[in-house]
């Protein structure tokens, strides 16, 4: 994938100005957008996402802070913007920065200083996306754990993937892992400086979807929906088979295009997105049985990746252990503990019909209910029992047990929620009529706490 030039957005009401500005820029290799009012500038916003806005202070119809006002109330993700004004004060240029601008021009301008702030600004905006990349990396655990034959076959296989844009079919029981091996085909791809959006399609429901994959544009305010989020990046649909169908009729129009509307929009949005998907279901009998489109099961298969399960490579249980050990007491802050040898060679030969999932959450759930250094068999085999019969607290006491009831309680929740999804087979109906909540209640619920499906 060749590297899209940054995207400029002038916006001023003196014609040569702007006419001006805009050469420079692209003489420099930008692409350049011009806008002659704040009218026409939110227009333009809301068709292409800039990466960088040029904003004159005053214009006949909305100045430019009240204008700049408006964007950071409604754009989390707003990108760098820089102020120009012709009659600059103190108090105009404070305001502006308060705001977020990134820096404030003075006309007469100089260009040389404009290319400077503009080269600096977008260096900014580039090291603090991917600096949140890193992050969000290092908070997942990109590289997926494990040392055997089946496991290196698998990497290899998606390695060699990523290097082209084909859409890949990620295959495999519930907990797997399918998403971790499609975090490490984005990472592996030219597209790795991009977004890496991941979404279970089955915690979206049926009413919200269309907003939720696609935006909404509302009195001139824009929510960017998922695909626009994942613009030159990854977009992964975890278990894709619970997709609605009018999602499907839409989402297959907009791969085709690459261009869809936001819910309420009129003109349409063009993204570069690669979309790999996931499922545990058999798919073409989902399509014999018309739940799923044949022609959306067709353009999201170019390509079928299986993904093990766990009983298959049991030899890797062992670095599963350790790695989520480490991953609990430095995210989590939970005490740590370690498996004693015998707890390894008992879990080395359990089924584990949860698969990695599984072994996940009795780690966690080890070190959040245990007390003393080590995890012992009997322990192990308590936990694999029959979480009600866990051992009592002890001194060690989980680092949420300190925090707001609110932020304790979503803990809970999730890991309460996690093992029910877990124990009903990875299916959201069945979760719903075990805990007892009404199923639209349920989709929010696991949506708002983030489980993957």
């Amino acid at each position: 994938m060749s590297k899209q030039a940054p995207y400029i957005l002038v916006v001023d009401d003196e014609q040569d100005i702007r006419q001006l500005v805009s050469e420079i820029l692209e003489d420099e290799g930008y692409e350049v957008a011009m806008a002659e009012n704040a009218t026409e500038a939110k227009a333009l916003k809301i068709q292409r996402q800039p990466n960088l806005i040029l904003l004159d202070i005053w214009m006949p119809d909305l100045d430019g802070i009240t204008l700049l006002r408006e964007w950071v109330a409604e754009d989390e993700q707003l990108c760098p913007v820089i102020m120009m004004s012709g009659h600059g004060s103190v108090e105009s240029a404070v305001e502006a920065t308060r705001l977020g601008a990134y820096d404030f021009l003075e006309k007469p301008l100089s260009l040389a200083k404009l290319l400077l702030i503009v080269e600096r600004a977008l260096e900014t905006s580039s090291l603090q996306r991917e600096n949140a990349g890193l992050k969000q990396q290092l908070m997942i655990g990109v590289d997926p754990v494990g040392k055997s034959a089946v496991v290196e076959r698998t990497k290899d296989k998606v390695k060699r993937l990523a290097l082209h844009d084909t859409r890949v079919l990620f295959v495999g029981e519930a907990g797997v892992g399918k998403e971790m091996f499609a975090r490490y085909l984005h990472n592996n791809s030219p597209r790795r400086d991009g977004p890496f959006i991941d979404v279970s399609v089955g915690s979206i429901s049926p009413e919200n979807a269309a907003v939720e994959f696609f935006g909404r544009e509302d009195n001139g305010r824009v929510y960017r929906g998922l695909l626009e989020q994942a613009h030159r990046g990854t977009l992964f649909l975890g278990e894709i088979g619970g997709m609605d169908p009018e999602t499907q009729a839409r989402l297959l129009s907009a791969l085709e295009s690459s261009s869809f509307l936001r819910v309420g929009g009129s003109q349409a949005v063009r993204v570069d997105v690669r979309v790999v998907a996931s499922t545990r279901m058999a798919l073409d009998e989902e399509v014999n049985q018309s739940r799923f489109r044949q022609d959306l099961y067709y353009l999201l298969n170019e390509v079928t990746l299986d993904v093990h399960p766990l009983r298959d490579h049991s030899e890797d249980v062992p670095s599963l252990l350790n790695f989520y050990v480490d991953h609990f007491v430095v995210h989590e802050k939970l005490p740590f503990r370690r498996f004693s040898m015998a707890a390894q060679n008992y879990l080395r030969n359990y089924s584990w019909p949860g698969n990695v999932r599984e072994l996940r959450n009795l780690v966690q759930r080890l070190m959040i209910l245990g007390a003393g250094d080590d995890i012992e068999l009997d322990e192990v085999k308590t936990a694999l029992g029959s979480i009600a019969e866990q051992p009592k607290l002890g001194n060690n006491v989980p680092e949420f047990f300190n925090l707001p009831l609110k932020e304790a309680r979503d803990h809970f929740e999730k890991s309460y929620l996690e093992y029910h999804f877990e124990k009903n087979g990875g299916s959201v109906a069945k979760l719903a009529s075990a805990i007892g909540m009404e199923r639209t209640h349920l989709y929010r619920k696991l949506h708002s706490l983030k489980i993957k499906l």
